[in-house]
């Protein structure tokens, strides 16, 4: 079993950043893999929209509704995976959830979720 538990969710207004933190515990040493997700609040989280990937070997994946502007990152040694959130748009607004991927050769799917961390951009 792995726990995900989000955090650094809040209210920013536009233009702003944001970043949040995804500790991992558990069975962590499976994990190969890990991204974030989002979606609308109050909608089924596994429809949601992927955000960012990242790979173990370093291989990073970005939506391109982020590109430029989110950076992923991992902390082996915290156990602990960032999402780096900058020139927030209203349309970032969403619930975050880190997830714990399984896989390999560019298909993955989703072990583990967290419950996620809301994050809601002003105009």
């Amino acid at each position: 079993q792995v726990q995900l538990v989000e955090s650094g969710g809040g209210l920013v207004q536009a233009g702003g950043s944001l970043r949040l933190s995804c500790a991992a515990s558990g069975s962590i040493v499976s994990i190969n893999a890990m991204a974030w997700y989002r979606q609308v609040p109050g909608n089924q989280r596994e429809l949601g929209e992927l955000v960012a990937r990242i790979i173990s070997g370093g291989i990073i994946n970005y939506a391109d509704s982020v590109k430029g502007r989110f950076i992923i990152s991992r902390d082996n040694a915290k156990n602990t995976m960032y999402l780096q959130m900058n020139s927030l748009k209203p349309e970032d607004t969403a619930v975050y959830y880190c997830a714990a991927l399984r896989g390999g050769l560019g298909n993955y799917v989703v072990d583990y979720w967290g419950k996620g961390t809301l994050v809601t951009v002003s105009s």
